[in-house]
């Protein structure tokens, strides 16, 4: 009897220290208590996985080759191989086609009526030249009034988009989605994004991150505290309670996405190569010829024997092959979707139209300073902070244009964005990643250069003679506009120029239906004026990936 009692007595004491340690892990481990100080953290964990934006695939990231690695026929030593590493990322499924810029141009007649003074070169300044389908010795009138507009085309991919405007779209679907997201999450009133926007009252992310009430221009009908993200403060020991924290979506709530762009052009050439779908060759080598798998232009399947994989020239006077048969389905452009995708899911990397990437040409690759995410176009601004120590937002008076060479004038802000400003010696003091904030020129004509065409003064601190001596010495015409809107253009006469690349040449990649099949290759790359435009020149949209590499959840090896 007296050791049952015994048994009994240590078995209670058994459980009781058992709950004990239990609940010790349990509270350990609370989702709300901080690894760092043990405190309840106060806040609700986002979803840790980034979700695709409209339109976009998932690109992986990793290491390839960049450049020919073939002889090239051309001897073009502007895209020499070079060994690189991109991150992973999101691109565009497609090219951008005429009922996507037409959402946008759609958006901005009604936001900035071109009837208003203040506004009428706005949308002007965003609408394609459709002119660039005229030829003077060809009869294209029918492309040039019903391309963008007619919806036969809708699917086809938007031309004479240059660089400057394919950015302000790219910004401009940045704020639409994630003015979209918002909303979902009831951030933002509903519909507002379209029968309460107008040009003082619309939305900016990063002026909704900043200053969510200033978003909107401060309409507190619009922008709403949210539901699920507020907080309530504790009670203090007279009563007295806080005000709620976290009322407004923030980039720690996981809702926002990073902002659409252009892809760069390692990015670009990673995606079209999609080196991941080959197998009979070393992938660091990169052996691949086109975007799809093989060396030829013409599928070899069963199925699809003899059929033409892109939409290219195929020889002079033959844009799409004899009719009804050897045909590549087009003559312009073709309406996206229409040709075999590559390893990543991605359509038309090679063929239909050529696109607009970020970089500035330059025709060095320059490898030995960075091997990683390599990108040539680095210009570092911040938000402008007012006197009174707040964000200064765009207003209709202080919306910036850019002049074009042709006189055109081009938005490049909006009412209800950030004021930006280049960055200054508070941030590049004693920085030895950067010491300025345009770098568009970094190692352009100094000591290290291999094209510096006059060693001789490289230590020179004169402006005049730098200048003389600069590595690209291209025309610098000057055209602009007097107050009655007539163009005054003042043309560089100089006889010195030794080239036309300058500060704003972009490079664009891809072979479009206008070129031969040497160049479809994705390693090829080409440069145009960023403020002009052409008939065989598109773009598609890309977005950077936060947090995990890989989408696959995979786990290093033991």
């Amino acid at each position: 009897m007296k050791v049952n009692k015994m048994m009994a007595l240590r078995l209670m004491l058994a459980l009781i220290l058992a709950l004990g340690f239990a609940s010790c892990s349990k509270k350990s481990s609370s989702k709300n208590s901080s690894r760092a100080t043990g405190w309840n953290v106060d806040g609700k964990k986002a979803s840790k996985k980034q979700e695709a934006g409209p339109g976009l695939v998932f690109i992986e990231g990793g290491t390839f080759t960049m450049g020919k690695v073939e002889d090239d026929v051309m001897h073009d030593w502007n895209n020499t191989p070079t060994q690189q590493h991109v991150q992973s990322f999101y691109m565009d499924e497609t090219e951008v086609t005429n009922a996507m810029y037409l959402e946008y141009l759609d958006w901005v007649k009604k936001v900035f009526p071109p009837t208003d003074e203040n506004y009428k070169h706005i949308y002007l300044g965003a609408s394609p030249d459709t002119l660039v389908w005229r030829n003077r010795l060809g009869y294209n009138e029918t492309m040039t009034n019903n391309y963008l507009r007619h919806p036969s085309y809708a699917d086809y991919p938007v031309v004479g988009v240059n660089w400057i405007q394919a950015v302000e779209f790219a910004k401009w679907r940045t704020q639409r989605v994630n003015e979209a997201l918002l909303e979902k999450n009831g951030y933002l009133k509903k519909n507002a994004k379209t029968l309460d926007v107008t040009a003082e009252q619309n939305f900016d992310t990063e002026t909704y991150l900043n200053s969510p009430t200033s978003a909107y221009g401060g309409n507190s009908e619009i922008v709403l505290p949210g539901k699920k993200g507020a907080r309530k403060a504790p009670k203090g020991k007279n009563g007295a309670t806080a005000e709620p924290t976290n009322i407004y979506a923030q980039r720690s709530s996981g809702i926002l996405l990073p902002e659409y762009r252009l892809p760069t052009e390692a990015e670009w050439e990673y995606a079209a190569a999609a080196d991941v779908g080959q197998r009979e060759y070393n992938i660091y080598k990169g052996q691949k010829k086109y975007p799809w798998s093989g060396s030829y232009t013409r599928s070899g399947k069963r199925q699809s024997k003899g059929d033409q994989l892109a939409n290219f020239k195929q020889g002079n006077g033959d844009y799409g092959g004899i009719a009804g048969w050897s045909d590549d389905g087009a003559d312009i452009t073709n309406e996206v979707k229409k040709y075999p995708a590559n390893d990543f899911g991605l359509y038309d990397m090679a063929g239909n139209v050529a696109e607009w990437v970020m970089d500035v040409y330059r025709p060095i690759v320059d490898n030995e300073a960075n091997d990683f995410n390599y990108f040539r176009g680095n210009q570092y601004t911040k938000n402008k902070i007012g006197k009174d120590g707040k964000i200064e937002v765009v207003t209709k008076d202080s919306i910036q244009y850019k002049t074009l060479s042709n006189g055109k004038k081009v938005a490049t802000s909006f009412p209800g964005q950030i004021v930006q400003v280049p960055v200054d010696e508070n941030e590049t003091y004693l920085r030895q990643n950067f010491d300025k904030s345009n770098n568009i020129n970094y190692r352009d004509g100094d000591k290290q250069s291999s094209r510096y065409f006059n060693f001789a003064d490289a230590e020179s601190t004169d402006k005049k003679v730098k200048e003389d001596r600069d590595m690209y010495n291209s025309p610098k015409h000057n055209v602009t506009t007097d107050s009655l809107g007539k163009m005054v253009r003042k043309y560089d006469r100089s006889n010195k120029r030794t080239t036309f690349i300058d500060d704003n040449v972009r490079v664009y990649k891809g072979g479009s239906w206008r070129d031969r099949a040497y160049w479809l290759d994705p390693a090829q790359r080409r440069y145009f004026p960023q403020d002009m435009a052409t008939d065989y020149i598109g773009f598609r949209c890309a977005m950077s990936k936060v947090g995990a590499k890989s989408e696959k959840g995979k786990k290093a090896r033991h």
